[in-house]
């Protein structure tokens, strides 16, 4: 009897021991695979996928058959009572040569190991090569004078040597990409914008970066005329019961509650989401220019509001919100046919929010114009266009009071003042010049 016992507690033992180890999990070790070069202090970021969760994950860098220990952290074992279905965890840390100063310039690899917290404690390693690199791309920006203005636009080459994977423009947080020059001449350039809230002190930088963490910064040559920057107005908009209602109707249908509150909230969640809707388009364009001659204001319009209007909205005496107006409003005739301001591509055209039905056209190097509160939109995205063409009719769609065309243009997803692209004289001055193009006509 003693001996039939010992043999059940025997097989029960295998069996939860076997049991244990079928259970185990393995972990699923992910690394993006923009991580291909380790530099000064590079940093790193390692998900792991293991429904028990991780005991230990460790990074270290091999170079020349030799291992150098980069990065460890680790918890408590838990070898019975693990954890059951722990979500994907990150850890973020930095490699380099500052914490591994024997790393010489050229290639390695980069390994991570991360074990499993359950009774059989599985280890999965990922092996990645990457190459040591530990000094900044040079740099070399030209030495044109770069007049800046709140609101507007200017275009700086300059050329990127050594290795790096990203250069463009910073403007505070804003950065603009850089673009190969056309015709295959050497360098690079970059168009952006000096939005009309940066302050006058900002000055804005040339940069270049790589994989592995080095970056390397010029300043531009640049002028700010005090005296010569735009005035931006403020005004008083008074709203009445018939326009809120019509504003509610639209882009509120379903909603319940006080109609002033229903207003302000369009007025600023809707705007906000709208304009990164508009920002996102930036995405959607070609490198290269698509128009050649300057851009149209539509023709026989009046302006109605300027660029960068300080709206103040004021109900029944009480001054219930303010917003800033990124673009001209443009008045003619009722059901006026909009006009292209140059030829380009459509990339957007359907309803958004405040702007109604409105229409977006991609002219090449992250430049777009934007057309809004249309009554008709007459193309399709992935149309292409020409300047001057008819592609909707005006109205007042969206956060309109009147018929009227809400024109602006975007730089990289920042909304600028169009006012120097109507200008023939400015583009070629500050566009085809610097990069070889043609005068505009």
């Amino acid at each position: 009897m003693a001996r039939i016992l010992l043999v059940v507690v025997f097989v029960s033992l295998i069996l939860a021991i076997t049991l244990l180890f079928t259970l185990s999990a393995t972990p699923q070790i992910n690394l993006a695979d923009s991580v291909n070069a380790i530099g000064q202090s590079t940093p790193i970021i390692v998900k792991v996928k293991d429904s028990h969760g991780i005991r230990r994950i460790t990074a270290s860098v091999e170079q020349n058959g030799v291992h150098y220990s980069a990065w460890d952290t680790a918890q408590s074992a838990r070898r019975i009572f693990w954890q059951r279905g722990a979500a994907e965890a990150s850890w973020n840390f930095k490699i380099g040569t500052q914490t591994i100063p024997q790393l010489k310039e050229g290639k390695a690899r980069l390994i991570i190991e991360a074990t499993s917290n359950d009774f059989r404690g599985k280890t999965a390693r990922l092996e990645r090569e990457v190459s040591v690199i530990t000094r900044p791309p040079a740099l070399t920006v030209d030495s044109e004078q770069h007049y800046l203005y709140r609101g507007m636009a200017e275009l700086v080459t300059f050329a990127v040597s050594g290795y790096w994977t990203e250069a463009g423009v910073r403007v505070r947080e804003q950065t603009f990409r850089s673009w190969p020059m056309p015709g295959g001449k050497p360098g690079l350039f970059s168009l952006f914008a000096f939005a009309w809230d940066v302050p006058a002190d900002i000055s804005p930088v040339v940069y270049a970066t790589n994989s592995a963490g080095n970056e390397i910064t010029r300043e531009i040559v640049v002028q700010f005329p005090k005296r010569e920057q735009p005035k931006y107005r403020a005004r008083d908009l008074q709203l009445d019961d018939r326009f809120i209602q019509k504003v509610l109707g639209e882009l509120d249908p379903s909603g319940s509650g006080d109609p002033v509150s229903r207003f302000v909230k369009i007025n600023n969640e809707v705007r906000r989401a709208n304009n990164r809707a508009l920002s996102d388009l930036r995405l959607k364009t070609e490198s290269r220019f698509l128009w050649t001659e300057p851009f149209l204001q539509q023709h026989n319009s009046k302006v109605e509001s300027n660029f960068a209007d300080l709206r103040s909205y004021f109900y029944k005496g009480q001054k219930i919100d303010q917003q800033v107006h990124l673009g001209y409003d443009l008045a003619i005739t009722p059901h006026v046919g909009v006009e292209t301001s140059n030829d380009g591509r459509v990339v957007y055209a359907a309803p958004l929010g405040i702007y109604g039905n409105c229409i977006v056209v991609d002219h090449g190097y992250s430049l777009q114009s934007i057309y809004g509160h249309l009554s008709e939109i007459a193309v399709h995205e992935g149309d292409s266009v020409k300047r001057g063409q008819i592609i909707g009719k005006s109205g007042q769609t969206g956060l309109a009071g009147g018929d009227h065309i809400h024109f602006s243009m975007q730089l990289e997803g920042v909304q600028i003042d169009p006012r120097e692209w109507w200008d023939g004289h400015w583009i070629e001055d500050h566009v085809a010049k610097r990069i070889g193009l043609g005068s505009p006509n």
